[in-house]
């Protein structure tokens, strides 16, 4: 019995500055839980108010664009026109816009704001801040001059998602690359050109973009007509051609107003060249330029005028050859 107490007594002995030193700091501790708890509680509840005003500033700043096209439609029937027929369309890219732009906004929300509260917390048990915060500024300025051209990368994907520039789907000019955009990320843009080949396109390095693919587009169509052909004969021609093409019930909704012979764009060698101008919508105007090709050189075959041949020097480079 002697030897328990004696025991009890030592572990009461050795406990005796650990309680000493709990009771003193207890309030401390006490309150410092508290304060970390309303810094999560704080954090948790910024986050949330955050993520939903970055929800609905992309919704006003993407429907911006929608609204300007609305704007251009009451001055122009042929915009009316293309932004009915491709409403449902429009509609679908914002929202994927919209999901895109808000989902990294809020991550970069998520990492400020919780990353705040944590620093806190570690100053609320005592940890000095100076040499995490004077080691995250090193560590960033290092980070920042060695990602400059991914944070322009990044930077340049915001603005051309915000603006509208283009999207999936859209068959762009960026340069080198031409074609058909297949995937777009904050970073790079995937581009399909007409040989197949996929094409891997940094944000930043996008100085401007040709969009084929935006409000409506002009099928060009230039006819090289024989060098005796009547001119009026061939308008005549051409424009009746035209209208029974316009009034074809496979190709009358891709076609936005009437088509439009601009008259003789060139004269030379042995051709007369006649330009015609079909307004359709956007995305439409290869398909409507091969058709409405076919159909007039076969109107052109039905009157009998006929298209130019290409004449060939008979000396020189190229000449022909005789006998």
């Amino acid at each position: 019995m002697d030897t328990l107490a004696q025991a009890d007594d030592g572990m009461v002995a050795q406990a005796g500055p650990f309680v000493d030193w709990f009771t003193a700091h207890a309030g401390a501790m006490v309150s410092g839980l508290i304060n970390v708890g309303i810094i999560a509680v704080v954090a948790f509840v910024a986050r949330a108010v955050v993520g939903r005003l970055i929800v609905r500033l992309v919704k006003r700043i993407v429907s911006s664009q929608q609204k300007l096209d609305q704007a251009k439609s009451k001055a122009s029937r042929v915009v009316t026109r293309s932004a009915e027929n491709g409403g449902a369309n429009r509609k679908e890219r914002q929202e994927q816009r919209a999901q895109t732009i808000g989902s990294v906004l809020r991550s970069i929300a998520s990492f400020v704001i919780f990353g705040v509260a944590f620093m806190m917390i570690l100053g609320e048990f005592g940890i000095n801040l100076a040499p995490v915060l004077a080691s995250a500024g090193v560590l960033g300025l290092a980070i920042g001059f060695g990602a400059q051209n991914l944070v322009q990368d990044f930077l340049s994907g915001l603005f051309m998602m915000t603006e509208d520039q283009f999207g999936v789907g859209d068959v762009v000019d960026v340069g080198d690359a031409v074609g058909t955009v297949e995937a777009m990320t904050m970073r790079i843009t995937k581009i399909r050109d007409l040989d197949g080949n996929l094409w891997h396109v940094r944000n930043g390095e996008i100085m401007r973009v040709c969009n084929m693919n935006q409000d409506w587009a002009n099928a060009v169509i230039e006819i090289p007509l024989d060098y005796s052909v009547n001119l009026p004969e061939a308008k005549r021609v051409l424009e009746n051609g035209l209208a029974e093409f316009a009034d074809d019930p496979e190709f009358s909704g891709q076609i936005l107003e009437k088509p439009d012979v601009n008259g003789v764009v060139g004269i030379g060698n042995g051709a007369v060249t006649m330009r015609v101008i079909i307004k359709t919508k956007p995305g439409s105007q290869w398909a409507i330029g091969r058709a409405a090709r076919g159909h007039l050189k076969q109107r052109l075959d039905d009157e009998g005028l006929h298209v130019a041949y290409p004449l060939l020097p008979l000396a020189g480079s190229g000449a022909t050859k005789q006998g």
